[in-house]
């Protein structure tokens, strides 16, 4: 079983900056792709940004240029470093990762319990 533990969340006005994190626990083999999605109120969830192992991004495009995501392999954790945060930017976020549970192969879709992101005007 992996455990996805989030943190960095908070109230922040507009212009402001957070940094989310999320650590992966647990048994596995090894994380595939790690990404960020974001789920506002009466809207469905929605791709934030992803990076793999070797450390290819994809944002959103409405994020492009104010969010950068990276990852630490060693820890087992994805950071999300958001900038110049708008409104419309507020959410609950939620860690994605995808795990190799063992040296067979394939792959298991974990989340994390989401993390508040409020940004006030």
């Amino acid at each position: 079983q992996v455990q996805l533990v989030e943190s960095g969340g908070g109230l922040v006005q507009a212009g402001g900056s957070l940094r989310l994190s999320c650590a992966a626990s647990g048994s596995f083999f090894s994380i595939g792709v790690m990404g960020w999605y974001r789920q506002a109120p009466g809207k469905q969830r929605e791709l934030v940004a992803t990076v793999t192992r070797a450390g290819s991004t994809n944002y959103v495009d409405s994020v492009k240029g104010r969010f950068t995501i990276s990852r630490d392999n060693a820890k087992n954790t994805v950071y999300l470093q958001m900038n110049s945060l708008k409104p419309e930017d507020t959410a609950v976020y939620y860690c994605n990762a995808l795990v190799v549970p063992n040296y067979i192969g394939g792959t298991e879709n974990y989340w994390g319990q989401g993390t508040q992101v409020t940004v006030s005007s």
